[in-house]
């Protein structure tokens, strides 16, 4: 249920856009209930199914102090039984009906979705509805779901070091900040989560205004308004608490951890930066999505070029700009050193590549054919139901706005050059960081001291 990271090649926000200029990409239709549930339909009459998603404006981030990951207990004590409905029956009924559900738990938000026929719609709804209002969280199942979710903890965290060591550079970088915290918690504060935290985090955020309904598939926003004022429009408005997190404050000194592990055979150097989410500089951010595309986004592109193909430093080389947050974005780079190069080697390569960007700049050929790419890579996505549903719903909750949604590729072509060059410099600058300093990591085999033990 839980994911670490919500499928990565949506996240760019950006659909292939019909011919002609200021068209929309989607043509979303909206309204918003009484109640002040936002609504989006998506229509898609190729089949008859549609995909439901409710999205909360709540997660891992409004964990309260001393309590990290009861957002992600909520959300599998969704499925643990309402008044009307016993523990566990909801996935079941999903599945009797031909469809699948499931659900995931970010920094920003919590989502849950069912793709199912249109005929089955109003059943879900209905469901859905009834445990926004009716969670009941049995005694029993609350003591039995917390085992499962240290277990969670422990499988994709404790004994996975590729995962605790991502976990702590992000530590790292957000210092003060609940971004520092993973939304599966920390292991200490997860086993010591009570019933009433849980019913008490339930209780203030999850309200019908704090909520966000997506439907995409084959139905139109006239057919859905009716189910959705009865079934929806329904649940008394609760006003939910106004997110107030600090700020990572100005930092100076550059950090690198590493992590020596016995599972560990193959060398990886990681970087992890704090630069402007969307929804906090929207220029920017079309900018870095362009940088991204130009140093990867594909095997002709800077990254992969220098290092892998024409140095052949490291056998292979990525880099990802995340951009759909409440607060700071993040770009990560990842790169894999050759059998006879030492990770050390790699960084100060890795570094080059940026410093040569930031001297030289990008050229005109490599801006047109990032744009391009950003667009080719997208193409199919509105073929799909749960695409268009995972972009909309992850941009919304992140108070950007649909527009911002439907003309992103007339806004990605007035991105220029000047624009990228400035946001390589002023964020990725390895000389000159100012005061968002990066956070390297060096993951490693173990010591030549452990191995002999």
């Amino acid at each position: 249920m839980f994911f670490f990271r919500i499928l990565p090649f949506l996240l760019i926000l950006v659909l292939a856009a019909p011919a002609g200029a200021q068209d929309k990409v989607f043509n979303a239709e909206t309204f918003t209930l009484t109640n002040g549930m936002e609504v989006v339909v998506i229509p898609n009459r190729r089949a008859p199914v549609v995909t439901h998603m409710v999205w909360y404006r709540v997660g891992a981030a409004d964990d309260p102090p001393g309590q990290s990951g009861i957002a992600h207990f909520v959300e599998h004590l969704m499925f643990k039984g309402t008044k009307d409905m016993p523990p566990g029956e909801f996935s079941k009924r999903v599945k009797s009906m031909g469809g699948n559900d499931n659900a995931f738990t970010g920094h920003n938000s919590t989502a849950y979705f069912q793709s199912i026929s249109v005929g089955s719609l109003e059943a879900v709804m209905k469901m859905e509805a009834d445990r926004m209002l009716n969670l009941t969280f049995p005694p029993d199942e609350v003591l039995s779901e917390r085992k499962v979710v240290i277990e969670e903890r422990r499988e994709r965290t404790e004994n996975d070091p590729r995962g605790y060591f991502q976990e702590q550079m992000r530590a790292a970088l957000f210092v003060n900040h609940p971004y520092a915290n993973p939304p599966v918690g920390w292991f200490h504060e997860v086993g010591a989560l009570e019933r009433e935290n849980v019913k008490d985090f339930y209780g203030r955020w999850y309200a019908p205004n704090n909520a966000i309904l997506i439907v995409t598939g084959d139905i139109t926003a006239k057919e859905l308004r009716p189910l959705a004022e009865r079934i929806y429009g329904a649940i008394p408005r609760r006003d939910a608490p106004a997110r107030q997190w600090t700020d990572v404050p100005p930092l100076l000194a550059k950090m690198r951890l590493t992590l020596h592990h016995k599972s560990i055979r193959q060398p990886m150097l990681s970087r992890l930066y704090r630069v402007p989410s969307c929804a906090m500089n929207r220029d920017e951010c079309l900018a870095l999505q362009v940088l991204e595309s130009i140093l990867d986004g594909g095997s002709a592109t800077r990254l992969y070029k220098e290092l892998v193909v024409q140095k052949k430093m490291a056998v292979s080389a990525g880099l990802s700009y995340q951009g759909s947050a409440v607060s700071d974005g993040t770009v990560s780079a990842s790169l894999i050193p050759a059998a006879d190069v030492d990770v050390e080697e790699l960084e100060w390569a890795f570094d080059d590549v940026l410093r040569n960007l930031i001297s030289n700049g990008i050229t005109e050929d490599e801006l047109r054919t990032a744009k391009d790419r950003l667009k080719d890579e997208a193409i199919f996505a509105r073929d799909s139901l749960m695409g268009p549903a995972m972009i909309f719903g992850q941009a919304l909750v992140a108070s950007e706005t649909i527009d911002d949604i439907e003309f992103w590729p007339d806004n990605i072509e007035k991105v220029t050059a000047r624009q990228v060059n400035d946001v390589a410099h002023k964020y990725l600058n390895p000389d000159d960081y100012g005061t968002r300093p990066y956070v390297t990591g060096y993951l490693l085999p173990p010591a030549r001291s452990e191995k002999k033990e």
